[in-house]
């Protein structure tokens, strides 16, 4: 009863709220240069393609660092990871800002803000298991991983305003304060769990068990198709549309709803999925909404359409990623949350890599990329046909 109650503990939200700060400064970071490509390539003088390795490297460095971020979440704790995590988002952002007019060192900052990112988003089921009870950790998830969507979103609306009102250095200095800033609360809010140690599988041992699990290997294979399907039209949004005639700001805010469909739908799902003490459901459901979703990305010609498809695919998809990396963990207790919910993450960034680049391979001699869309569509219709085949999580059901 001492355990439970410790669990239940109402400074589990604090916890909350303190990961949810280093995840928006960590994700708004990695987003900073996208949404100003064009006077950031005016500014360094440099190609679109190094403006685009700048946000580029997070996916390279997150399938570098995740070994060692999984090892350290499990091993050393929440506290530990996510204060590194947040510490080299401090010291990247003021990096950046300090030395903003040398790309280079610029550069440099942006790696060093990367190798933080896997020791957030790694995470956050590892806080959820701890702090939280069974019945309320899709809930604990779903928030943590709308923070990430937060940050982003925040990230594309206001670092335009910044560097149109103060300049790019500037910008970049006040982002690097924020981080600073978030890194000090967190050190001082951020507690491990407040019972006592409970029994983990060690790492490569939780490897072996996590491969051998069915349902996991399917998982991972999902994760694979529909967050690098996210990575890849985010990140030609506008090439995407812009052959059946909408424009850079009708892109920019079709974007801006993907990612705001996101933020409603890992509010809503995980609390329903926890409620009813289901996750396979929602995580069939999740892929059943994403394909007619997909259809309307690749052929709407009405703008209200693309926008309307636009919000639904960030919705079912983005709320899928809070519940399956719950999922993720409870199938494979007690092999560590941080190296099931890790190794989830990377498979969006190795599929993202390759998507991003066979997306503008294969694009048709207009620019359009409908030929790789209606590919993403096919391997999403496969990821359903393979979801029927998940157990239910054991613990989910758990009275």
């Amino acid at each position: 009863m001492k355990k439970t109650a410790a669990k239940a503990s109402p400074y589990r939200w604090v916890v909350l709220a303190a990961f949810m700060l280093a995840a928006i400064a960590n994700q708004l970071s990695w987003i900073v240069f996208a949404p100003i490509t064009s006077e950031a390539m005016a500014f360094y003088q440099v190609s679109d393609i190094m403006i685009g390795l700048l946000s580029m490297v997070f996916m390279i460095v997150y399938v570098l660092i995740v070994l060692p971020a999984a090892w350290t979440i499990d091993t050393l704790g929440f506290r530990v990871s996510v204060g590194i995590g947040a510490a080299c988002t401090a010291l990247g952002a003021l990096c950046r800002g300090i030395f903003a007019g040398s790309f280079p060192l610029v550069f440099v900052g942006q790696v060093i803000v990367a190798i933080g990112q896997p020791f957030i988003l790694g995470a956050v089921t590892k806080l959820a298991a701890e702090w939280f009870p069974p019945d309320e950790r899709a809930t604990a998830s779903g928030l943590g991983t709308l923070s990430f969507y937060v940050g982003i979103l925040g990230g594309l609306i206001l670092t335009p305003l910044l560097a149109s009102g103060f300049g790019i250095p500037s910008m970049l200095l006040i982002w690097g304060v924020f981080a600073a800033a978030v890194a000090v609360l967190f050190a001082i809010l951020a507690k491990d769990k407040p019972s006592g140690i409970r029994e983990r599988t060690p790492l490569f041992a939780g490897l072996k068990s996590m491969f051998s699990n069915r349902s996991f290997v399917i998982l991972l294979v999902i994760f694979f198709f529909g967050l690098g399907a996210f990575n890849g039209i985010t990140t030609w949004i506008e090439q995407i549309v812009r052959p059946r005639g909408f424009n850079a700001a009708q892109a920019g805010v079709t974007g801006g709803l993907m990612l705001a469909g996101g933020i409603a739908g890992a509010f809503v799902i995980p609390l329903i999925s926890d409620a009813m003490r289901r996750r396979k459901p929602f995580i069939i459901a999740a892929v059943i909404g994403i394909l007619p979703a997909l259809a309307g990305i690749a052929f709407a010609r009405s703008y209200g359409l693309l926008l309307f498809s636009s919000f639904v695919f960030g919705f079912f998809l983005l709320s899928s990623g809070p519940t399956g990396f719950q999922y993720g963990a409870e199938i494979t207790h007690p092999a560590p949350e941080g190296t099931s919910n890790s190794f989830l993450v990377v498979m969006g960034q190795v599929s993202g890599i390759a998507l991003i680049f066979a997306m503008d391979a294969f694009k048709g001699s207009d620019g359009s990329m409908t030929a790789s869309l209606v590919a993403i569509i096919a391997m999403m219709a496969f990821a359903l046909l393979i979801s029927f085949f998940l157990k239910e999580s054991p613990i989910a059901r758990r009275k």
